[in-house]
């Protein structure tokens, strides 16, 4: 029964990889060229110069009101820039919204929760949760696919009022991923998730990448759980955006200055890496530790 669970994981993964491999290229998949924007005549950020890589893990990260998530909607065409351009998979933003997959942070709240797992997960391909809609086997069968990705497939007719915080945000990422698309896109997938949910998302998010190539931007504001797929982040500093590789944005002056606040990067004995506040102190209690 295990055996059989394991194939059809396995199937899904490689028609997924199959079919989300279409459009993915070497070509940068995000690019800002001297992007700002402003609300209500205030400048939120500028001057933002960058290109993400495809098949990339992103970070957005900074302090709450830097606007990370208007970033992400910059990207889709629902922010309108006050200078500048952005590109989005080779196309002006907004103009590749098909090939994206969107998982806002208010999923949870904002979808009704009497409607069934795989109906919520169609969604992401009609669109539309009112009226009666014939569903295509295509359709059934992509919706399966990313059920059984996602490892709610089991679950597929239970109502979300029935599903854990963490079986929720695993439905809104396969509802993101049914469509196929090249980019996926989540606004802090990991709040108010206990531990165990916040790694599971996090295993689906990494195959995702692994697997299938498909390229990922997170709005997140910690770091730590997501650093071991992260290949980069864009950082939100001082009313402007930067991108860097993750080896050097974990830096502990960049972070510091970055969060306001006393930040080190710590490095285990097993070679894992984590950010925490006031670091050196532990750090110094612990060799305290063992050398007593």
């Amino acid at each position: 029964m295990h055996h059989n669970h394991a194939e059809r994981a396995s199937s899904a993964a490689a028609s997924l990889a199959a079919t989300s491999a279409i459009g993915q290229s070497d070509e940068p998949c995000i690019e800002f060229v001297d992007a700002a924007v402003q609300r209500n005549g205030r400048t939120v950020w500028s001057q933002g110069s960058f290109s993400i890589p495809s098949r990339s893990v992103t970070a957005i990260v900074g302090t709450n009101g830097t606007g990370k998530t208007t970033m992400l909607k910059t990207e889709l065409g629902l922010v309108p820039l006050s200078h500048g351009k952005v590109h989005v998979l080779g196309c002006r933003a907004g103009q590749a919204n098909g090939r994206i997959g969107y998982v806002p942070q208010s999923y949870s709240s904002e979808m009704d929760s009497s409607i069934t797992v795989a109906q919520s997960v169609l969604l992401g391909l009609t669109g539309t949760s009112f009226g009666i809609h014939m569903t295509s086997r295509s359709q059934m069968h992509a919706c399966c696919e990313a059920m059984e990705f996602t490892g709610i497939l089991d679950r597929s007719q239970m109502r979300l009022s029935e599903l854990s915080g963490g079986q929720r945000q695993r439905v809104a990422i396969a509802q993101a991923l049914v469509g196929d698309p090249s980019l996926l896109m989540l606004d802090e997938p990991l709040a108010n998730l206990d531990l165990a949910s916040q790694k599971a998302t996090v295993q689906v998010l990494s195959r995702l990448n692994s697997e299938l190539g498909m390229t990922i931007q997170i709005v997140a504001h910690d770091l730590n759980m997501l650093l071991p797929m992260l290949t980069g982040a864009v950082y939100l500093l001082d009313g402007h955006p930067h991108y860097a590789a993750m080896g050097d944005v974990l830096d502990a002056e960049l972070l510091t200055h970055l969060y306001g606040t006393n930040v080190q990067v710590v490095t285990t004995p097993q070679g894992d890496m984590f950010v925490t506040p006031h670091a050196k102190m532990k750090t110094d209690e612990v060799a305290k530790e063992s050398s007593a």
